[in-house]
């Protein structure tokens, strides 16, 4: 057998309370793209920074090409050939991409120089850039290219990519693993990180599969079904998310000419929106990232209020209602940004679930918290959401990604809102708990209440969602049955063609 280019060789890291990863072996070869799968906290994050240098194992060797692979930082990653690509853009909007790309290399070329290389390499790869952009103005999909680019430049012998898909269309992904078979052709390898797991069957030759820290096994991604992939993953079988039979209700959200506009020099303004969405329904809103998602989840959550008019909740008139307000007229919302928007990184669960519960919940005494209540609260939601953490009074920012999703989705679903607006709400999630908050989306709509399911998974969209629509710079295309529609239908959507060129020329 040839040798690997990578060898992990029993690498354990532990943190207090838990043990991210317990002796971990595998290879990667060389001109191989190998998948690494895991759910939330099975300890692919910290194996890949420990890959990186941006970590430092406790135990286990590393051995690249033969030789010792001990990296303390990722600066010397860099220099031995391993290359990221981050889940999370480090981007600066301001500045332009050649600037951007810069900053990210240890002894740049001059300006114009760079300028050329980026040209060069772009377009070799079919992921061509203006090297004068500035990075604000791109679309998610190119903001990615720049990221790619910048770590092409290096010329790396191991590529790792964590989530690169999330933010892109079916069209873009296209083009993405063009790019991607083309650098193994070449002779490098690729570290493959993806909870869309039919992506890992098209793409990658082999996959290590992690479970709560240590390797389970591994598979040909080709010959292993997506089921059975998700089923190593989690250690059993779990359900596909199912719709009941639904009998749909009154209108509870009415949104009629909806328009604000851009919330910063780089945010997106919302052009004419309107939509109705009834009682039992789960409405589905697609679209690349940046075309207006935030900005529409602020504006119906009452983040920023619009005019009368605007927004109108069980008939009425909320547009110039603030969240709290909004909140106990029964109209609640899940932001797509986890740290920072949907919780409060330094504050516990309890205070977490305290901050949109209080009031509907009655967590409040005479305007003091009331804890015991706060805690119970706490802990149904992580019981009923199966959320990993030693228990509620831990800081948000201690969860994985994942798990603090389900508890931040599964806050807001456990108080039964009349209306839920949630943005992104499988996002960085494994398979399982994707399927669990998703069936509960459905559960709450069978129920009666009106969901909006705002997200860049086409997938979770077709198969939560009665109708669809796609945002496009701002605007909301025509609301059509999912029935009529399939994958590539929404994708061109979700691009401005159909029915959204229209809009264009209205505009």
């Amino acid at each position: 057998m040839d040798t690997p280019l990578l060898s992990i060789n029993g690498l354990t890291k532990a943190y207090p309370g838990v043990v991210a990863n317990d002796s971990v072996s595998f290879d990667i070869g060389e001109s191989e793209i190998h998948a690494l799968l895991g759910e939330n906290g099975a300890g692919k994050s910290t194996l890949v920074k420990m890959i990186y240098g941006l970590v430092q194992p406790d135990n286990g060797t590393m051995t690249m090409r033969g030789a010792g692979y001990t990296p303390s930082k990722p600066s010397e990653a860099r220099q031995s050939g391993v290359a990221m690509v981050f889940q999370h853009f480090s981007l600066f909007d301001a500045l332009d991409v050649a600037e951007n790309v810069a900053l990210g290399m240890e002894t740049p070329p001059p300006m114009r120089d760079l300028a050329r290389q980026i040209r060069e390499v772009s377009e070799t790869y079919g992921l061509p850039l203006d090297p004068s952009r500035t990075v604000g103005t791109l679309s998610a999909g190119e903001r990615q290219r720049v990221e790619i680019i910048r770590c092409l430049l290096q010329d790396p012998k191991l590529l790792i990519m964590d989530e690169p898909t999330s933010v892109l269309t079916p069209q873009e992904v296209d083009i993405l693993f063009e790019t991607l078979r083309k650098l193994k052709a070449e002779g490098t390898s690729i570290l493959y990180i993806s909870h869309k797991l039919e992506e890992i069957r098209a793409l990658c030759d082999h996959a290590t599969i992690l479970r709560l820290g240590k390797n389970v096994g591994t598979c040909t991604p080709s010959e292993t079904t997506a089921r059975e992939m998700a089923e190593m993953m989690v250690g059993s079988s779990f359900a596909a998310p199912q719709a009941q039979n639904k009998v749909l209700g009154n209108v509870l959200l009415s949104v009629k000419g909806l328009s604000q506009p851009a919330p910063g020099s780089f945010g997106t303004p919302l052009r004419e929106i309107g939509f109705d969405l009834r009682a039992g329904e789960v409405l589905g809103i697609g679209g690349v990232a940046g075309n207006g998602q935030d900005e529409l989840l602020a504006a119906l959550s009452g983040e920023r209020l619009s005019e009368t008019g605007m927004v109108r909740l069980k008939g009425s008139d909320v547009s110039r209602m603030g969240p709290n307000a909004r909140r106990e007229a029964g109209l609640l919302s899940g932001p797509e940004e986890r740290l920072g928007h949907a919780a409060a990184p330094d504050m516990s669960l309890i205070e977490n679930g305290v901050l949109t519960a209080s009031r509907r919940m009655g967590l409040l005494s005479n305007g003091f918290i009331s804890w015991g209540k706060s805690r119970a609260f706490a802990e149904d939601v992580i019981e009923r959401f199966d959320v990993r953490t030693p228990g509620p009074h831990v800081a948000a920012r201690a969860l994985s990604g994942g798990n603090l999703q389900k508890f931040v989705v599964g806050r807001e679903i456990v108080q039964t809102p009349d209306v839920l607006v949630v943005n992104q709400p499988t996002w960085g999630v494994d398979a399982a708990a994707a399927a669990f908050i998703r069936q509960s989306l459905l559960d709450l709509a069978a129920q009666g209440s009106a969901v909006l399911v705002i997200s860049q998974d086409l997938d979770e969209l077709m198969e939560v969602s009665d109708r669809f629509g796609a945002l496009n710079e701002g605007r909301l295309s025509s609301i059509r049955p999912v029935t009529e529609l399939d994958i590539e239908q929404i994708g061109l959507m979700m691009g401005g063609a159909h029915d959204m060129e229209v809009a264009h020329v209205d505009g």
